[in-house]
């Protein structure tokens, strides 16, 4: 079963994207930075094809702050286990320095033969509809 790994930094939809696709309330929504931590597993469907979503907690580059440092580890764990990995960037700020510094520090994580395997999407998030830009790297 293929893996999608949702990222990003702190609120910009990811958890209300992973319940969406799992067609449950899982993830906890909250205005409030730092509500997901640690990985959250759930199933979906889409057009016919099963596949395994990974939600993750809110990104923050370059941090020292120990509970910050462990969200990190866990995102990283996802971006690893995916074969897909949705990254989420919120609309209204445009892409944000923390946005260029999470998506450099995914390519730095994996090595160039692992990226060549990836599906790679960038999610913008609107209030009430995204776009999606599509990056191709599997073969």
């Amino acid at each position: 079963m293929n893996i999608v790994a949702i990222v990003g930094r702190p609120n910009v939809g990811k958890s209300t994207l992973f319940n969406r696709l799992t067609g449950e309330k899982n993830a906890i929504i909250e205005a409030t930075p730092g509500v997901t931590r640690d990985r959250l597993y759930g199933t979906s469907d889409w057009n016919g094809k099963s596949f395994l979503v990974i939600d993750t907690g809110g990104f923050i580059p370059g941090t020292e702050d120990t509970m910050e440092k462990a969200i990190r580890e866990q995102a990283y764990v996802a971006i690893e286990e995916a074969d897909v990995i949705i990254f989420v960037c919120d609309a209204r700020d445009g892409v944000t320095p923390f946005d260029l510094d999470i998506a450099i520090k995914m390519l730095l994580l994996l090595s160039i033969k692992a990226i060549m395997k990836k599906l790679m999407l960038i999610l913008m998030n609107f209030l009430n509809w995204v776009w999606v830009i599509h990056i191709r790297f599997r073969h």
